[in-house]
């Protein structure tokens, strides 16, 4: 669950998260995700610790509540994907996505990269296996996915999708953010409906 998420929340607490949040982004501009501390974020915050604990149990939540908060001021929230989307074409949220991945491509590299952050990977994962989950309860799985429980095989396509992400951002230069949105949408969206005769 993000800050945006649940019931009206006390605005000192959503200012103080903000402020949090404002100081990790601004401090992973500087340095790599695993040289800041809860101390660095704090002083950066002008917070005392204990305060940032009372927020947050560490630097990855906090991370992972920071990237959901930015996409979502852009517009990229994933969760605004709808399962019945034409397959032909990315949907402009998941465009909005990468190119919101593409402007701010160093935090991205650091956060979804072998030394990134395991909470937001996590909650990256659970969020699209869960859009894929309910497109395969609307249409049924792919053949080659069709004898998998469906919670595995919305799994699977979201491994697929941020396997894509990850590679994406391996690239240098790094390709276009259409082009990520079209890799990343044929990643779930780009299966057979029925097997074909050979």
């Amino acid at each position: 669950m993000t800050i945006q998420d649940g019931p009206r929340m006390d605005p000192r607490v959503l200012r103080t998260r903000r402020l949090l949040q404002d100081a990790l982004l601004s401090l992973a501009r500087e340095r790599t995700l695993d040289e800041i501390s809860v101390a660095d974020v704090a002083d950066r915050a002008t917070v005392n610790r204990s305060t940032f604990y009372q927020h947050y149990p560490d630097t990855d939540t906090l991370l992972a509540d920071a990237l959901d908060a930015q996409a979502s001021v852009v517009g990229a929230d994933l969760s605004q994907i709808r399962p019945d989307t034409d397959t032909t074409t990315p949907p402009e949220v998941l465009i909005r996505y990468a190119t919101h991945v593409a402007e701010n491509v160093g935090l991205y590299r650091s956060a979804l990269g072998e030394h990134g952050s395991p909470v937001a990977v996590t909650r990256l994962r659970k969020r699209i296996a869960a859009l894929a989950l309910e497109g395969l309860e609307l249409h049924g799985a792919p053949p080659a996915l069709s004898s998998l429980p469906l919670p595995i095989a919305a799994a699977a396509l979201a491994g697929s999708v941020i396997g894509v992400l990850v590679a994406w951002l391996e690239r240098d230069p790094l390709p276009p953010a259409q082009d990520a949105a079209a890799w990343a949408w044929s990643a779930v969206s780009g299966w057979p409906t029925d097997t074909a005769e050979p």
